[in-house]
């Protein structure tokens, strides 16, 4: 007989953890409705080449990002923790720093400094006599943007796998007469793996789902033509059509991350003398790591401030701090506070259903919950709208829907840091409170949350943090007169009035970084960090 079934109340976990399922399942269920019921142009236009090209754009930015962020990360993560480069600690401890520009602030700021007529432009005109520069629109600018932005999903992870990797081994495989990037390719690189295929498709389904960056940068993907076919042609049919097949494609890049998973067993730990191993001096070599670094860190970091720093020096001051401005934080900070108080809420017991229980019901809601950070915005938006339109009228335009669309697609982010607090929280220090006499819910509040709170904490402050990023579904789900900060750098964006992006993109990123920073802290605090989310 089984703990659950010798204890029939700890069943009772399973039905908040089954609620927090069951909201990640309307969007699905959404798709496959409408996809079912698309009139027969629709299905036409499915299997148009217009189809087609949306397909070979969406993987094809998907995978150039994913490639170049690990082309990016796994040097940079190298020098910063195994070398003697100058500088390795502050270019380590800014490399998270991209995190919290929000994509689309990102793309706009992309096009006002190197686009056609930009700052680039005005700044070589004079002296070089260069009347137009390459137009930065279509692919080139939504894979640069892109990569800058997101780049740090591969570089925490595998910042984090060089620490742990013993560098014994790549020592004694020099030993025996490998060059070092023989010893490294060998010994080394396979350690790495996990981490560097985790971030690649972190970056990947990152790019798939975005929708500010490809409709700045005037490039056709799924998202974009989603959004467009819901909002300009509401035709609903067809855009589901295109979602079911966006849905497919997030499930292939995840099938193909879980069949080249290696087993954590399988890899070296760093041992406790590896931890004061000297760092590898690579001479002459060190400035130019350290000019790598402050390339990346220049175009990604930098340029943002400077040139967000320049559209408030031009633009009127009366814009600068105004009433609508307020209103805007007050309604980002309120969505997102709401919406990382009710993920935290679903996911303690999605993570504890997951932790210490077994079998296909608990393993079912762990993978659907997990799947909504798959899910693009503008999917879940959809999904929504359809069910409180049919089910939940008083809900419709509503801010409570904005907030569950916010816990679908970010619930994963608070029960990875849920997973991480409760397994600090040693089942037999449970099982003794429960010996002494205390009942479950005095053991959960006086033994086990006390120690899972830091990932718990952490988990909220990364969904407080990627909520109010969010861009798609805030467009079409706010209530009529609602604004956030990112519709506010939206609306300004897409009309090229940049001065009115400039504030609320700034005070964006300065809220974003002090959540960063707090969940960063109690990722820390946790025992057991996730630079994943």
């Amino acid at each position: 007989m089984t703990a659950a079934a010798r204890h029939p109340r700890r069943k009772l976990i399973f039905v908040p953890a089954g609620f927090a399922a069951a909201l990640t399942l309307i969007p699905i269920v959404y798709v496959a409705i409408r996809s079912l019921g698309a009139d027969s142009y629709a299905w036409e236009r499915l299997f148009s080449e217009r189809t087609l090209e949306l397909l070979v754009n969406s993987l094809g930015l998907a995978g150039a990002v994913a490639v170049a962020a690990i082309a990016i990360s796994l040097p940079y993560a190298w020098l910063v923790t195994s070398t003697d480069m100058p500088g390795r600690r502050f270019f380590e401890i800014t490399g998270p720093l991209p995190l919290v520009v929000p994509s689309y602030v990102g793309a706009a700021i992309m096009i006002d400094a190197f686009g056609p007529r930009g700052l680039l432009q005005e700044f070589v005109e004079s002296p070089l006599g260069i009347e137009r520069i390459p137009s930065i629109y279509g692919f080139f600018g939504a894979f640069a943007t892109l990569t800058l932005f997101t780049y740090p999903y591969v570089l925490l992870l595998t910042v984090a796998a060089f620490k742990r990797v013993d560098p014994a081994m790549e020592e004694t495989a020099r030993g025996l007469g490998l060059s070092p990037v023989r010893a490294f390719v060998r010994t080394t690189l396979p350690q790495l793996r996990p981490a560097l295929i985790a971030g690649g498709l972190l970056c990947a389904l990152y790019a798939i789902s975005d929708f500010g960056v490809v409709s700045l940068m005037r490039f056709d993907t799924f998202t974009r033509s989603i959004y467009n076919l819901y909002r300009s042609f509401y035709d609903p049919g067809g855009a589901a059509l295109l979602a079911s097949v966006l849905i497919i494609l997030t499930g292939m890049l995840l099938a193909i991350e879980y069949r080249l998973r290696v087993d954590p067993r399988k890899l070296a730990v760093r041992s406790v003398r590896a931890n004061v191993q000297a760092r590898a001096a690579i001479g002459r070599w060190r400035y130019a790591g350290l000019g790598f670094c402050l390339t990346i860190f220049s175009l990604s970091v930098v340029t943002p401030v400077l040139v967000l720093g320049y559209w408030i020096a031009t633009g009127p001051q009366a814009e600068w701090f105004d009433a609508s401005t307020i209103s805007a934080i007050v309604g980002s900070v309120s969505a997102s506070g709401y919406a990382a108080i009710a993920a935290t809420a679903l996911a303690l017991p999605v993570a504890i259903v997951a932790l210490r229980h077994s079998g296909r019901a608990a393993r079912a809601i762990e993978l659907i919950t997990t799947s909504g950070f798959a899910l693009p915005g503008v999917v879940v938006a959809l999904g929504l709208v359809f069910f409180a339109t049919r089910f939940a009228g008083p809900l419709y335009q509503s801010l409570t829907l904005l907030v569950v669309a916010y816990v679908i697609r970010f619930i994963p982010q608070a029960i990875e840091g849920a997973r991480a607090g409760l397994e600090r929280a040693d089942v037999n220090l449970e099982e003794a409170a429960r010996g002494l006499g205390a009942n479950r819910l005095r053991v959960f509040r006086r033994v086990t949350l006390p120690l899972a709170t830091p990932g718990v904490a952490a988990g909220a402050m990364l969904v407080f943090l990627t909520a109010m990023k969010e861009l798609p579904a805030t467009l079409i789900l706010k209530p009529t007169g609602f604004e956030t900060l990112a519709t506010r750098i939206w609306e300004a964006s897409n009309t090229a009035s940049y001065s009115q992006a400039a504030v609320p993109a700034l005070i964006l990123i300065a809220i974003s970084a002090v959540a960063l920073a707090a969940g960063s802290a109690k990722r820390i605090d946790s025992g057991r960090p996730r630079p994943r989310d």
